[in-house]
């Protein structure tokens, strides 16, 4: 359960809770209202958690959407989800994250080049993956603990050696105003991206020591620290950095680093964020794998993507997001496929939840030992939120959310033609039973 709610935490704190803020409060300067924004999010994040927490415990199999939309709805739903996740879903966010640490890597490593420490960054905690389960969830541990006490070091000296800003963070009546604003709900897009990977225990429930209890409360316990972490540092960005320093900016965890500590604030920042990003690198390529992994146990065609070595690592499985990262990089072709790729994501979450009311309305019999919280507020809270991130790409990135859904519509494609061929193969008569039967 430890190394399964470290896993969450490490998917879920990337560089957008570093970016976010300055575009934020452009629009929202107020304090109590930026902080309510981040809040919410973490909510609608755990709404989300308590769903997925009820299929995790009903159908505890490895790979997350693929595992449960073939239970909720159909296998070729599960595959369409299988099938975005296991090609670019995971390899993309790598791609991203493994090229932020060049980008920062650069004040740590002066002269290196960004792509080089990209590139040295994924091949090195894929070698780690390699070596097994064990290995991988110490090397896990280890990297999401050291990110945590760092980002904690960085919130003490902010509040013990930061210069305080005239910013409060107590409600006052025009922050209903902003509350109830545009910019708070495009915002609220921005921060659920932030909080994407609470999931993320639910790709390796295979992995999990009795999955049906601690699935559950390692999505919790990873989502709950994520969202305190999430609103400390940005109350410390506001506490210690100016708002008119930070509207519009991009990195204000480095803008806030260099008030707190000075000339020196850049590095400080810059390596705090590089092993943060090495434990995200390290969980989405030790999750990504397992999708197409158990997809390989299902369908024939991909069957050598199901190999475990002798110490449970799915070999094939890595080296195939391993080759699909690294021509992402090497081709800048992640910041695209980031694009395209983030509606069917949703896509596919939404319908993810919205099985947990399938099932209880068609299959209420169904063993259920853990149930969702709050059913049937907060699958509802997720799916409305959801639903307005859909409409909002479907209107502002109108071509990036049509890619994303022939994205989906060939995996459709794909599972029809395995299908067909896998039966005509059972149809076809072996040389020891010709009638086709055992």
């Amino acid at each position: 359960m430890v190394v399964a709610g470290a896993i969450v935490v490490a998917d879920m704190i990337g560089v957008g809770v570093f970016t976010s803020l300055g575009f934020q409060v452009k629009d929202i300067p107020s304090g109590f209202a930026i902080l309510l924004l981040w809040m919410v999010g973490g909510i609608v994040a755990l709404c989300g958690v308590f769903s997925y927490g009820e299929l995790g415990a009903m159908f505890p199999r490895s790979s997350g959407e693929y595992n449960f939309l073939s239970r909720a709805y159909h296998p070729a739903f599960g595959f369409l989800a299988g099938w975005v996740s296991a090609t670019v879903g995971f390899a993309a966010p790598v791609a991203l994250a493994a090229m932020a640490f060049g980008e920062y890597g650069k004040s740590v490593f002066p002269g290196a080049p960004p792509l080089a420490l990209a590139v040295a960054a994924v091949w090195l905690v894929s070698l780690v993956q390699l070596t097994g389960i064990r290995h991988s969830g110490t090397f896990q541990l280890i990297a999401t603990i050291l990110k945590v006490v760092l980002i904690t070091a960085f919130l003490i000296a902010g509040f013990a050696i930061g210069e305080p800003q005239p910013v409060s963070f107590a409600p006052h009546p025009s922050d209903i105003g902003y509350v109830t604003s545009a910019p708070f709900a495009i915002g609220l897009v921005f921060v659920m991206y932030s909080f994407s990977g609470w999931n993320a225990a639910t790709y390796i429930i295979g992995e999990i020591h009795d999955a049906r209890q601690n699935l559950p409360r390692a999505m919790l316990a990873g989502t709950s620290i994520v969202l305190v972490l999430y609103v400390a540092l940005n109350a410390i960005f506001l506490h210690t950095a100016p708002i008119d320093k930070l509207a519009g900016q991009l990195d204000v965890a480095r803008i806030s680093g260099s008030f707190i500590f000075g000339e020196i604030g850049g590095r400080v920042v810059s390596a705090m964020i590089c092993v943060g990003l090495i434990s995200s690198i390290s969980a989405m390529m030790w999750i990504g794998p397992r999708v197409m992994m158990t997809m390989g146990e299902d369908i024939p065609a991909l069957r050598i993507f199901s190999r475990r070595s002798i110490d449970g690592a799915p070999v094939y499985a890595i080296l195939f997001q391993l080759a699909v990262a690294t021509l992402m990089l090497f081709t800048r072709s992640f910041e695209a496929v980031l694009d395209f790729v983030q509606f069917a994501l949703l896509f596919c979450s939404f319908f993810t939840v919205l099985g947990v009311i399938k099932l209880r309305i068609t299959q209420p019999n169904l063993p259920r030992p853990y149930r969702a919280f709050g059913y049937p507020v907060t699958p509802v809270v997720f799916l409305l939120v959801t639903l307005f991130m859909m409409y909002y790409l479907a209107v502002d990135r109108p071509l990036q959310s049509f890619l994303g859904i022939l994205i989906m519509a060939s995996g459709l494609l794909i599972y029809a033609i395995f299908r067909k061929r896998d039966d005509a193969g059972s149809a076809s008569p072996s040389p020891t039973h010709p009638s086709g039967r055992d």
